[in-house]
């Protein structure tokens, strides 16, 4: 079995060292762009380059270092005969629940004012939260969705959520498709977005979007940047239809030094961290699966390359 890891990360042994010890009867090789051929059974990439598929033509799979698969979709000699699998969880759903969870509380408990308070040596409490002025509405229902909805909703937040194909989630009420979205978004104060990047959502996140939303709206965006019309916001903003938003994704990233986004003290701006990717986790995975491809047993995670998750 040959195993090809296609990252560009600049110290790959951190990745195949690991890779090796969960798979010791496995030839692991690193992409060399100007290398042969190795003749790879599996692919672990992350956005990787056309020759990739030019001159691996015996894969028997693909796996995406990733649970956002656009990166690879993007190539445009992507194998359709092959199964392409994305990361299912591994860590990365506790951590944007933890991170929404952590914007969403922010705003409700009003924690700039207090500290804003202490800077000012003053002493003063505000009337406690009521949770039913706060539903939030959760925009995709995949792994990552549903945890957040299960942690919002264990705090006592009313939650909903929408997507593409109906879902049932335990105390959320769920819609779906064209004709559940304007309902979902008329009872959504907050509005999170954990959605996959497809065709049919780039630029979901629009002024169309925030205009039916509750007054004093609130966006927290970790899915794509790309989901987000940027002008759409900032006029959003400025006419009051959102109050605040919480960005850990953009279209450009590094955000450009002179994006008119850093300058807004209605908008806070991570760099792309609400979930990062755990190696152990993500290997123990991604092996696992490989074992049971290797077995002809069937796995989870395929992704439809043509629906683009």
């Amino acid at each position: 079995m040959k195993i090809l890891f296609v990252a560009g990360d600049p110290k790959p042994e951190r990745w195949t060292q690991p890779l090796q010890a969960l798979l010791p009867e496995a030839e692991i090789h690193v992409w060399d762009p100007q290398g042969p051929a190795v003749g790879a059974d599996y692919a672990i990439v992350w956005q990787p380059p056309a020759e990739l598929f030019e001159r691996e033509t015996g894969l028997k799979a693909v796996f995406n270092l990733g649970a956002g698969i656009d990166g690879l979709l993007k190539v445009p000699n992507l194998p359709r005969g092959i199964p392409v699998v994305r990361l299912e969880d591994a860590g990365m759903s506790v951590q944007m629940a933890e991170y929404v969870a952590h914007q969403l509380i922010e705003a409700s408990r009003d924690m700039a004012v207090y500290r804003a308070q202490q800077r000012d040596n003053q002493w003063k409490i505000h009337r406690p939260i009521k949770r039913r002025e706060w539903p939030v509405g959760i925009m995709g229902l995949g792994h990552i969705g549903k945890r957040v909805a299960r942690l919002l909703t264990a705090l006592d937040y009313p939650v909903s959520g929408w997507a593409r194909s109906q879902h049932r989630i335990e105390d959320v009420t769920t819609y779906s498709g064209d004709a559940g979205f304007e309902e979902f978004l008329a009872g959504t104060r907050v509005l999170v977005n954990t959605l996959p990047l497809t065709e049919a959502t780039r630029g979901i996140l629009n002024h169309s979007t925030f205009a039916r939303l509750q007054p004093e709206a609130m966006l927290i965006n970790v899915g794509r940047g790309e989901h987000l019309v940027e002008a759409d916001l900032l006029a959003a903003l400025d006419e009051g239809l959102l109050t605040r938003a919480s960005l850990d994704v953009f279209s450009r990233e590094p955000l450009p030094d002179d994006h008119p986004f850093w300058q807004r003290k209605d908008i806070t701006i991570t760099p792309h961290i609400s979930a990062r990717t755990l190696r152990d986790a993500t290997l123990e995975q991604i092996t696992g699966k490989i074992r049971r491809l290797a077995a002809g047993e069937e796995i989870s995670g395929i992704i439809d390359i043509d629906r683009g998750y």
